[in-house]
């Protein structure tokens, strides 16, 4: 299945190295020797040499990865998170992005080149306000992966949900010890 290469992005293949440029960005990428890519027009054909199990699998692999890579450099990707709990919150200054989520210490974690944090909401107000951010960038495995590091900081945890979570994360709440009475 041919990749649509949208106007205003320009992707150019020498070798197994695939160069992606558009408006946010330039991405670059080398496949496996196994599979063979070319641009034809606005489009990019992603072919395998054998039919192999193993080749039909970086077939797709490589399909994803380069339109992925289209896509990033052209539209972005974002994920959007949330850090509940009283006296949660988020600062970003510089590449530096700290998270203070109810440890001894607050976790400071360095923004790698290509992801940008925009801080929309930077301290959590009670349960129910919290503190909000969101990660992005071209490159879908960096965008990913960071947010992913920021959720590990404190994941939500089930009786009063506090933590870090993705927006769109629904967390399954548990009922708390219950007073049996007596005595």
């Amino acid at each position: 299945m041919p990749i649509p290469v949208p106007s205003g992005v320009t992707v150019s293949i020498t070798d197994q190295t695939v160069n992606v440029e558009g408006k946010l960005g330039k991405l670059q990428w080398t496949h496996r020797p196994e599979i063979t890519s070319v641009v034809e027009g606005n489009e990019v054909i992603v072919e395998r040499k054998e039919d192999t199990r193993e080749g039909r699998a970086l077939h797709g692999l490589t399909r994803s990865l380069i339109n992925n890579m289209i896509i990033g450099v052209s539209q972005g990707y974002t994920k959007a998170l949330e850090v509940y709990g009283v006296g949660y919150g988020v600062q970003l200054s510089g590449q530096t992005f700290t998270i203070t989520c109810g440890k001894s210490h607050p976790e400071i974690l360095s923004v790698p080149m290509g992801v940008e944090i925009d801080v929309q909401t930077p301290q959590a107000r009670g349960d129910t306000d919290p503190a909000k951010f969101v990660v992005k960038g071209p490159d879908k495995q960096a965008v990913g992966e960071f947010a992913a590091k920021c959720r590990r900081c404190r994941p939500p945890e089930p009786y009063k949900g506090k933590g870090v979570r993705y927006a769109d994360e629904r967390v399954r709440r548990k009922v708390g010890k219950a007073f049996a009475g007596g005595g």
